[in-house]
């Protein structure tokens, strides 16, 4: 998993630096959604916070009906507690927005050095920890390159890949330093002429001068103005960019860095188990990506505190083996059997990467997750691309070279961003007929942060977990369902919007969703639990 980073200063680079309950319910009608008006005015803050949460029709911002489904249906029902597994970086377990919505283990006593429930994994209390005290890796292709694993073609494949990347990481390291750079010494000429350290768009553009230099700064800060509101958030944009392209340099596409050594197995030894420990908490603020994607599915709701999740009675496991870098197979394939041994009913999977050697272990966890009922929710990746395209795999999946689908538990999600119209599908989404089954909200994304802090990401990684959070309210209140039937429900329930819409964020290439995903829907929490009790009670045949 390398975390998405949306680099909107590209844009305006070059220029710096050359310059310096009783009724009867009844689905949402979708025939005039595609005709209804656009939402032009701004999302609010409160609006921005909860989008993902919001109703189409009522709204004009395509979620995922969520508030509309609890006032409507499911009130304060509870439902059966289900088991959602987060297979993912670390979780901040102490977090006041997730801590009552943890997993625990009741076979297992904590910090006794013992597999006290003999399940193979000791002191695993609130899940497992893959990753041992390792955090930063590889992407796969460098340690292809590395170790030389797979045939003459793959190898040749992942060295043009890390060649190109390395490179290309290296020079946007340097244009956003330099960018940086420009930005703190027009911050500071800029506060010195105005004599104050905050000040506003209006506040610079009533700035008269014709010192040269002075309007350079001028026109720098102008052209930040028009990313963010604020000068201190560009700072920060331009630092989380230095910091993830500098991530790609020194560890993702760096062919000499060994991220696993501390770890002390043989990664691509599926029979070397005995490995990890019971703690997967995350180790730093800046592991925060499974934190995050475990508040869209459960934070605890209505409690006043930051963020509400989907789902309204779920205990998540923690399971830490996504790294920065690409995930190891064994550890994917590993973690989804405990995930299913352990009792998850759902397994969130908010990660996935272009090369994957051993991906037959995976394919033979998904399909004993699919034996035991348990369903998989995978992110279908942030390229832009159309996964259809033999070029541009995103394992796991559950379609080997677009063939047919080795087990019936896999749902595929691609992101939506909140603006309903052609630009609905997020600029970053990956898509494809055949390979990503549904779109659900996963741009600029609020949800916990380690550290009892909350904050917007934004990636198909957090469309996942708002599915995931769907198919866990429709199995607590309808646990006989089975995996493969809500999987049908969540896909057959969306609403098909029929609009076209701009791919990969390229204005001149635009399709509709039934041409880009197997549903042509997005999800909607409101028809699938109505939908749920048709096929519950068999008024409805999937």
């Amino acid at each position: 998993m390398t975390r998405y980073f949306k680099p909107i200063i590209f844009a305006f680079s070059a220029v710096l630096i050359l310059g310096c309950g009783a009724t009867t319910l009844v689905s949402t009608p979708v025939e005039n959604i595609d005709s209804s008006p656009l939402k032009i005015a701004d999302l609010t803050e409160t609006q921005k916070k909860n989008w993902g949460h919001l109703d189409l029709a009522s709204d004009t911002i395509p979620g995922m009906s969520i508030d509309k489904a609890y006032r409507t249906i499911i009130g304060n029902k509870k439902g059966q507690k289900v088991i959602v597994a987060v297979l993912d970086s670390g979780m901040d377990l102490k977090h006041e927005d997730l801590d009552d919505v943890l997993w625990t283990n009741k076979g297992e006593r904590a910090g006794d050095g013992k597999d006290n429930d003999n399940n193979g994994y000791i002191d695993d209390v609130h899940g497992y920890n893959f990753l041992g005290e390792s955090y930063n890796e590889q992407l796969e292709a460098a340690r292809i390159v590395k170790l030389k694993l797979g045939d003459a073609a793959m190898q040749a494949k992942a060295k043009a890949k890390v060649d190109a990347e390395y490179a290309k990481a290296v020079q946007n390291k340097q244009q956003y330093e330099q960018i940086l750079q420009a930005v703190k010494q027009a911050d500071a000429a800029v506060q010195q002429q105005l004599g104050k350290k905050d000040y506003t768009k209006k506040d610079v553009a009533g700035i008269k001068t014709q010192d040269p230099a002075m309007q350079q700064h001028i026109a720098v800060l102008n052209q930040m103005f028009t990313f963010k509101d604020t000068i201190p958030e560009v700072i920060d944009e331009l630092g989380e960019g230095i910091k993830y392209f500098s991530d790609q340099a020194n560890y993702n596409y760096n062919v000499d860095f060994d991220g696993r050594k501390t770890v002390g197995d043989n990664p691509y030894d599926i029979n070397d188990k005995n490995y990890g420990n019971g703690n997967p908490q995350s180790r730093s603020e800046d592991e925060s990506h499974g934190t995050h994607v475990a508040g869209i599915i459960g934070a605890e709701r209505n409690n006043g505190k930051g963020a509400n999740g989907v789902a309204n009675n779920v205990a998540i496991m923690s399971i830490r083996a996504v790294p920065n870098g690409d995930e190891y197979d064994k550890d994917i394939a590993l973690g989804i059997r405990y995930a299913v041994d352990n009792g998850a009913k759902i397994i969130n999977a908010s990660f996935g990467k272009a090369f994957s050697p051993n991906a037959d272990w995976v394919y033979e966890a998904l399909k004993y997750a699919a034996a035991k009922d348990v369903l998989f929710v995978h992110a279908a990746g942030n390229d832009g691309a159309n996964l259809d395209d033999p070029n541009e795999p995103n394992f796991p999946n559950d379609a080997v070279n677009n063939g047919p689908e080795i087990a019936d538990n896999v749902i595929t999600v691609g992101a939506l961003a909140p603006k309903y119209g052609s630009e609905m599908l997020a600029t970053f989404s990956n898509y494809g007929d055949i390979n990503v089954d549904v779109f659900a909200p996963g741009d600029e994304v609020y949800s916990t942060m380690p550290n009892n802090k909350y904050d917007y990401q934004g990636g198909t990684s957090m469309a996942a977990p708002g599915v995931a959070g769907v198919a866990a309210l429709i199995r607590s209140q309808y646990p006989k369902l089975s995996a493969a039937q809500v999987k049908k429900i969540i896909m057959k329930s969306g609403l098909p919007i029929k609009a076209k819409v701009i791919l990969g964020g390229q204005a001149e290439k635009v399709s509709t969703l039934q041409d880009i995903s197997t549903s042509g829907r997005i999800v909607n929490a409101y028809n699938a639990m109505i939908m749920a009790s048709e096929v519950s009670t068999g008024k409805t045949q999937l």
